[in-house]
């Protein structure tokens, strides 16, 4: 009843006129900026963000708040329909891109909405029900809990990948070594740069996506000698009800995996998309489908890509900790208002707290109509001639990469990846898992030199922790059943090959 009375309290707050209209200006900008390559949340905050102080308090943090959420929804239409990702729909490209290929465009695009739709709404319930309770939970994590939960993280390699194991491996490596290029930040020693100043601060994430998704996928389209015309064909966009039941299933189990993630600092809307597309290519019953254009691998990332973006406002608000970028230009919004995320915060702006709670679902049900009956009109970029349409995108690309940091190095590392990312295609190596090995491989060192520096160089501590040694053990018995896995179906491999030569 506490927390019926609560989110009343909270919507008495957002249903007022002027925050109503910030909260449908932070949706529309922020599908805008998830539609448009390379511009994320991240930009269009830090641009927006001086706007705020002439902008009332609680709107302020609505409409930004909006752009964030709003930003995840947007994303993934250009993950569908043009395979240009940003770093939270990558593993949408996947099963999106391939529904696309096969004339499902509507049919992903409504999977997606329609399970972010769900995702946000389940998180916003663990939101307004757990949020004073689940702080607490992320601060049980240690240096030594963390480096466990990725060195877990990297069994999504044999998810993810859309190619043989040993591929998918071979590029995670890959990934990891990019994302050690630039300065060390415990020596101070820059690693990896070739001498080049543009690669002091490391690979931009950014670059790394829109060069070996976007341009390496543009690229290889124009090598196609026959002239192609992405969409000339009727839109289906309600699913049939057998379709429609495959949805919720993993709409519903992305929506608990992101919920989760969300939580833990270090989590967020892309590793929690990871997850859920690993958990779904275990478990789901049409596993066997996913990674050439199944529902469920739409279904279940985009719905953890939401309930995680929702979730990691936990951290920031209940203890004070930002888990990602865009969570840390929340907080300086915060900060510039007077207000100081943490422990007190619902305590002393109980009308700050649960009116920006409440302002989520109905910004969840404004994106709801933004992307599911409006999806027709998202699709019509799909009439442009191929001709006029890459060299659009290229701009767009060029754009998003420079207004990160007002570099041209950026966009000259961008074209880089793209030249790599079109010949790993060509080499039928897929790009995901080196998407993963990328974010991991930083974690995963600076957790572990923490690790390290706590218990004096003993690696017994991993296993002194309740939460790493659990982890650890799981990632023990998961990595043995992959193996087994692995030989029974090379031996049943071997014994169909025997079975046409013996007769």
């Amino acid at each position: 009843m506490e927390v019926l009375q609560n989110l009343a309290f909270g919507f008495s707050h957002a249903l007022t006129p002027e925050n109503l209209l910030y909260c449908a200006i932070g949706c529309v900008v922020g599908t805008l900026v998830g539609l448009l390559p390379g511009l994320g949340p991240l930009a269009t905050i830090s641009l927006l963000l001086p706007l705020t102080y002439s902008i009332p308090t609680g709107g302020a943090l609505i409409m930004l708040a909006g752009i964030y959420y709003g930003a995840q929804y947007g994303d993934s239409v250009s993950a569908i329909t043009m395979k240009i990702p940003h770093a939270s729909s990558i593993v949408a490209c996947i099963d999106g891109y391939q529904m696309t290929l096969k004339g499902k465009t509507g049919l992903a695009l409504f999977t997606a909405g329609v399970s972010s739709f769900i995702g946000g709404t389940v998180a916003i319930v663990v939101l307004a029900s757990l949020a004073p309770l689940l702080g607490s939970v992320a601060l049980q994590f240690g240096p030594t809990d963390y480096c466990a939960l990725m060195l877990f993280g990297f069994v999504c390699v044999s998810f993810v990948t859309t190619g043989s194991l040993l591929n998918g491996l071979a590029m995670c490596l890959v990934g990891v070594l990019l994302g050690q290029v630039g300065t060390d930040l415990e020596t101070g020693m820059e690693r990896f740069t070739m001498g080049l100043p543009s690669l002091i601060d490391g690979v931009s994430l950014v670059s790394l996506a829109l060069g070996c998704f976007g341009i390496a996928e543009i690229t290889k389209n124009l090598d196609a000698k026959e002239e192609r015309t992405p969409f000339n064909g009727k839109i289906k966009l309600m699913p049939t009800w057998p379709e429609f039941k495959r949805i919720i299933p993993s709409a519903l189990r992305g929506s608990i995996v992101g919920s989760f993630l969300g939580i833990l600092p270090g989590g967020g809307p892309v590793i929690a998309q990871f997850a859920a597309y690993g958990l779904d290519k275990k478990v789901s019953k049409y596993r066997d489908e996913i990674g050439s254009g199944a529902i469920e691998g739409v279904a279940g990332q985009a719905a953890a890509d939401e309930a995680a973006a929702r979730t990691s406002f936990i951290p920031l608000m209940s203890i004070g900790i930002p888990e990602n970028a865009v969570m840390a230009l929340m907080m300086a919004a915060f900060i510039i208002k007077g207000i100081q995320p943490g422990p007190n915060m619902i305590a002393k702006h109980p009308d700050l707290f649960w009116g920006l709670v409440a302002s989520m679902w109905i910004g969840n049900c404004f994106l709801l109509l933004l992307n599911v009956p409006l999806v027709r009109f998202w699709l019509s970029v799909f009439k442009i001639p191929y001709n006029v349409l890459f060299p659009s995108i290229l701009f767009f690309c060029c754009i998003g990469t420079f207004s990160i940091n007002n570099s041209l190095h950026d966009i000259y590392t961008t074209a880089a990846f793209g030249l790599i990312g079109y010949i790993m295609m060509r080499l039928s190596f897929d790009p995901a898992p080196l998407m993963l090995g990328f974010i991991l491989g930083p974690m995963l060192e600076e957790y572990f030199r923490r690790s390290m520096l706590l218990s004096r160089g003993s690696f017994l501590t991993f296993f002194e922790h309740p939460i790493s040694a659990t982890l650890l053990s799981l990632l023990a018995l998961f990595t043995g059943w992959q193996i087994l896995t692995a030989l029974k179906g090379r031996k049943a491999a071997a014994t169909g090959k025997a079975q046409p030569a013996s007769s």
